[in-house]
């Protein structure tokens, strides 16, 4: 049996605005005790009055995309967590990409596992993409054999590329003979899962489909307008060529579809703009029989396209004007966003930046950022009068409870020891050559943060001590529900 006691912390949970000071006792690596002056047995930690987080439950990672999966769970688990990160959901599919072969999930998903077990610093899990009309029909296994209860479409990929224009999707995505990747094919996952719910009731809650909003009929054209026109470049341009109507657009769409499938349960990932978010409200009064989650991104809520550093802010959906950052700011501090996550996808320099260096067209979309997703929140939201408890709630239990992790998401006894320690008073600039991930430059770089993650426990197992990645490969993958 192995005893951790946590003392003179200041405890942050979703359920309370302001932290409290306690101890946190810890056996096996689960919580035992929450309150102030427990006896001092097994190790002791003394936080120094620091703030003890939840550990953060990064719900949209991507692990595998640019790197060998087995390097990334290495890697990019340690940079998440340097963010206070002990759980991450990354997302995985079938086709170029990731392990760069089609096929059934039967085949593709436990060599996913193989090439994650052993590798991760924090604990994960996976969410899937229904690619294929044979995918559907696997559903049900994934949900009861592999505890993967959660799934995604990317609305954009049937006519656009993931880097931008593409005349190939069908070679892309690696479809079989006769199919395509399409509203049809949206519908027809979402009666999916649905079905899947229906078979699996105890479980309904916690099975979910989530989407990628961008309309890609849209985004061709105006990637041609922008190119003609030649007065924006950069991270303008590439937010002019997917517009902020392509997601609201794409948001009523998968709105009513789900509602003519009876799903209930949708996550609308990333949302990046005013427009998106006013139309995932409109949705929710629309169609108030469906349980519509809103997510938005670290990286969309810290910088604009003034303000991030150089293309490698580049990212689906873009890095916005400063109006929707201030606009997605208006609807998390409203209540109106459930969860923040990073969206991690490390992509090292040499595969990010085409020739010519300059051009965001040839760019490859997507960035890490885990290791500043709670300092970030803590920084800015703090700055906006956020409440410490409802940045538990945004990076911690609300994502918890939707994604069907039962032990995660709050400090409570009964619940796993992940937890991290905050220091509010730290003021520090962030450099990509302090962060673990393998990524040589952040769309960061020179932001001040005011508040620095200096310790990291998953399952009370210290990975991050003083700042530092200590200790074993403890992460290991969570079926859901658990």
């Amino acid at each position: 049996m192995s005893e951790l006691l946590l003392k003179n912390v200041r405890v942050v949970t979703h359920d309370r605005d302001e932290p409290t000071n306690a101890d946190i006792a810890i056996v096996d690596g689960r919580i035992v005790d929450v309150r102030p002056g427990l006896p001092e047995t097994g190790e002791v930690i003394d936080g120094g009055g620091k703030l003890a987080f939840p550990g953060v439950v990064d719900a949209h990672q991507h692990w595998g995309i640019y790197n060998p999966l087995s390097q990334d769970a290495e890697s990019e688990s340690r940079a998440s967590a340097q963010g206070g990160v002990t759980t991450a959901l990354t997302y995985m599919r079938t086709g170029q990409y990731y392990l760069n072969r089609g096929g059934s999930y039967a085949d593709f998903f436990p060599e996913v596992l193989k090439q994650a077990e052993g590798r991760a610093y924090i604990d994960y899990g996976f969410h899937l993409a229904p690619m294929s009309r044979g995918h559907i029909g696997e559903l049900p296994d994934l949900i009861e054999r592999f505890g993967v209860p959660s799934f995604k479409i990317f609305m954009f990929y049937g006519g656009h590329g993931l880097h931008g224009r593409s005349d190939d999707q069908r070679a892309f995505l690696m479809l079989p003979e006769g199919e395509r990747y399409d509203y049809a094919h949206f519908e027809f996952v979402m009666r999916g899962v649905q079905a899947a719910r229906e078979r699996l009731p105890e479980l309904a809650d916690e099975i979910s489909l989530s989407l990628h909003c961008e309309t890609a009929e849209i985004m061709t054209a105006y990637t041609k307008l922008v190119e003609e026109a030649g007065d924006l470049s950069g991270l303008a341009a590439y937010s002019a060529s997917r517009p902020q109507h392509s997601e609201g657009l794409a948001v009523f769409i998968a709105s009513y579809l789900a509602h003519e499938t009876g799903l209930a349960n949708i996550n609308l990932l990333h949302l990046s703009s005013r427009k998106a978010l006013e139309a995932a409200v409109r949705m929710a009064a629309t169609f108030p029989h469906i349980d519509f989650r809103r997510e938005v991104t670290i990286g969309h809520l810290l910088a604009d396209v003034d303000t991030a550093s150089g293309l490698g802010a580049k990212v689906n959906p873009p890095i916005r004007p400063r109006e929707d950052v201030e606009a997605l700011w208006e609807y998390v501090l409203d209540g109106t966003v459930d969860w923040v996550v990073s969206d991690h996808a490390c992509c090292r320099d040499e595969l990010k930046f085409g020739d010519p260096r300059d051009d965001v067209f040839v760019a490859k979309a997507g960035f890490g950022g885990a290791e500043y997703l709670l300092p970030g929140l803590i920084s800015e939201g703090r700055r906006r009068g956020l409440p410490y408890g409802r940045i538990a709630a945004l990076t911690s239990w609300n994502p918890a409870k939707r994604y069907g992790l039962r032990t995660k998401g709050t400090i409570a006894p009964g619940f796993d020891a992940d937890l991290c320690l905050v220091d509010p008073a730290s003021t520090w600039t962030v450099r990509a050559q302090d962060s673990e991930s393998t990524q040589e430059y952040t769309p960061f770089e020179g932001f001040e943060l005011t508040a620095k993650v200096t310790d990291t426990f998953v399952r009370g197992n210290h990975v991050l001590d003083a700042g530092k990645i200590v200790g074993d490969r403890v992460g290991r993958f969570v079926p859901r529900p658990a």
